[in-house]
């Protein structure tokens, strides 16, 4: 196994599962361009080799999110800053549908600010 598939093995069910529906949708968004790959211990997702999103969980939310990267230039009232200079999260509830449609629009934002 490696490390990428490591991370999300150590998160619990139901959170585990919708991770990984998460990161295939991502992936399969953009086979071309964008990949995957572990930094700081956390799965990153790159736009042609550029930063774009990663996942993560917030302690004070007891939540898992997915931060985005360009945050500062994003203007979504889902998205929450929270003192980060450069990215802003949405929060993932698990226990509902995923907002892929929101997702994927941020997403979309967020390669038209990356050179």
């Amino acid at each position: 196994m490696n490390p990428i598939q490591e991370y999300f093995y150590r998160i619990e069910e139901p959170a585990r599962s919708t991770l990984l529906f998460l990161r295939k949708k991502i992936l399969e968004s953009d086979p071309e361009y964008i990949t995957e790959t572990l930094s700081f211990g956390l799965p990153f997702f790159k736009y042609k080799k550029k930063m774009l999103c990663y996942l993560y969980y917030s302690k004070k939310y007891q939540k898992h999110y997915i931060s985005f990267y360009h945050g500062d230039r994003l203007r979504h009232p889902e998205l929450l800053q929270e003192g980060r200079k450069k990215f802003k999260i949405l929060l993932i509830d698990v226990e509902e549908d995923l907002p892929l449609e929101l997702i994927f629009n941020i997403i979309c934002e967020v390669k038209t600010h990356i050179k």
